[in-house]
């Protein structure tokens, strides 16, 4: 049989050269079309939930939190095994499937076995499943300003760059490190809270309900009615200033005359420092389960680049990258080009030593790479 082939190959040597060209048109194609990643994907289909309850103790989150948690997803399709950390405000569950196993179809199944577990824990409270991609980290960019003001830049990459990125096909999620979270503080005087006779969840309260938009009816008026609304939605530090608490004697006592409003930070866990600078925001972009590299990280490139000349962001603000998978996607090609002309000459010297036939060891050294 083989020999027939043979006889066949060498009497129709213009049929297998064009077979052979065909072949090499079809590989070069494959090779653009093909999802290349560095390294491949070494976990199997993996669905992580994360409960944080704040306040409560490693005991306290084990018992109301991840055990309800490990009894309600128990024995879901194709799920081989539940891994657990219960820490201070904070439940960790990895629900590990098959390999076989659909990722995202579990993601859906695990979404509906959510809805009927009953967790134990204060209202709005409850478990959130987190994007999930061992090798998914794909771009690290820093956010830079003029005077390098970390409350501005975390804010910038909060409400506009994580939101930016997300609109990018294959992102599944940007993470922010590093600066000061913007928060405003109202900083109770303990002395002229009990003058007044207030308590603090009456003055959480107060501000609570101020800072809301009420609708109500419509004002017909001739031929046109006018909508009715109560706008509260505080806007600036005055509008917190000036929420009325109560009144005594007929005279208001707000915000101002029980507290100190000002603008502060959330409390830092932590910082991100690069090179010589000693802190830095940092944003990580993560790219979906099984998504193309190489795609992926170009349209985050082009949003990078619109981003610091469209004039999104304010003046002097930039985007400044300084990590993306297309450099170690470059370097594993390279690699992979230069073992197999490597492979090439090698199987081209010993053939033409050997044989001492030049014809033959060509032959050879060109069917590697049609083989690959």
């Amino acid at each position: 049989m083989i020999q027939v082939l043979m006889d066949f190959a060498l009497g129709q040597r213009v049929l297998v050269l064009g077979l052979a060209l065909l072949l090499v048109i079809a590989g070069v194609y494959a090779f653009f079309e093909l999802d290349i990643e560095a390294y491949p994907d070494p976990v199997q289909p993996r669905i992580e939930l994360t409960t944080q309850p704040f306040g409560y103790s490693a005991e306290e989150v084990e018992k109301l939190a991840t055990v309800p948690l490990e009894w309600g997803l128990a024995g879901m399709r194709n799920l081989e095994a539940i891994r657990t950390i219960s820490l201070y405000g904070l439940s960790d569950v990895k629900l590990y499937f098959s390999w076989d196993s659909d990722y995202y179809w579990d993601r859906v199944e695990t979404l509906n076995r959510l809805t009927l577990i009953n967790l134990p824990l204060p209202p709005g409270i409850g478990p959130s499943i987190n994007p999930d991609n061992p090798i998914g980290e794909i771009y690290r960019y820093t956010v830079q300003s003029p005077n390098h003001d970390l409350i501005q830049e975390k804010e910038i990459e909060d409400w506009v760059l994580e939101k930016q990125f997300k609109t990018v096909p294959g992102v599944e999620d940007v993470e922010g490190f590093g600066g000061l979270t913007k928060e405003y503080h109202v900083d109770v005087d303990n002395e002229q809270l009990t003058h007044y006779q207030m308590s603090l969840p009456a003055l959480s309260a107060a501000i609570t309900n101020a800072n809301i938009n009420v609708g109500g009816n419509y004002l017909k008026v001739g031929d046109q009615a006018y909508d009715v609304r109560g706008l509260g939605f505080i806007q600036t530090l005055d509008d917190i200033k000036d929420i009325t608490l109560n009144t005594t004697n007929s005279t208001p006592i707000r915000v101002q005359d029980i507290a100190k409003v000002d603008i502060g930070y959330a409390p830092r866990l932590g910082i991100v420092g690069k090179d010589d600078q000693a802190e830095v925001v940092e944003g990580i972009v993560l790219m979906r389960k099984y998504g193309d590299t190489l795609k992926t990280v170009k349209g985050v490139e082009d949003k990078a680049e619109q981003l610091n000349t469209s004039g999104m962001l304010p003046r002097g603000f930039k985007i400044v990258p300084y990590y993306d998978r297309t450099s170690l996607v470059d370097t594993t090609l390279h690699t992979v080009f230069e073992n197999l002309s490597l492979g090439m000459l090698l199987v081209f010297l010993v053939l033409l030593f050997f044989l001492g036939n030049l014809r033959t060891a060509i032959i050879a050294a060109i069917n590697i790479p049609l083989a690959m």
